[in-house]
């Protein structure tokens, strides 16, 4: 299914071209792609379009606050991109699989109201980020999906 970007970037004062909507269109399964991923999924469709105008296209949604940057794993990993989302959808990563999921809660409003109270700070944009693995991948290596100190009392 598409979704029409043109009308998002008039309001803004841009035009639609088609490799700005082949990137918004790659974006709208909900993955948290790299711009190489994003890249593949452009030239399924249109192998015309180059890297440079998908990094531009990237550039661009994300400045203009329609797709959100993120750096999911340590070190050096590559920024995933997703459709922009509210900061209280924080990112919970499995770092066995890999798998991102968004869990919403009120956690970051927690987080965002101490800090203007309690520091004079005001936050503008909060990328949360909780590792860890998750239930599958605990059950691959041969938890039963209790409690991990429980099931290994080697880590008291």
């Amino acid at each position: 299914m598409t979704h029409d970007l043109g009308p998002l970037l008039a309001g803004r004062g841009y035009r639609s071209t088609r490799p700005r909507q082949a990137v918004w269109d790659a974006l709208q399964d909900g993955a948290h792609r790299t711009a190489e991923e994003v890249a593949r999924a452009v030239h399924e469709v249109h192998p015309e379009v180059n890297l440079a105008s998908i990094y531009r296209t990237l550039a661009l949604l994300r400045d203009l606050g329609l797709v959100r940057e993120s750096r999911l794993a340590g070190g050096d990993q590559a920024s995933r991109w997703e459709l922009a989302h509210p900061d209280e959808h924080f990112h919970v990563v499995c770092d066995r699989c890999g798998r991102v999921d968004h869990h919403v809660g009120s956690l970051v409003a927690a987080i965002t109201e101490h800090l203007s109270a309690s520091h004079r700070f005001v936050p503008e944009r909060v990328e949360l980020v909780v590792h860890g693995h998750c239930v599958n991948c605990d059950r691959d290596h041969g938890h039963d999906g209790g409690d991990p100190w429980i099931a290994n009392p080697s880590h008291h």
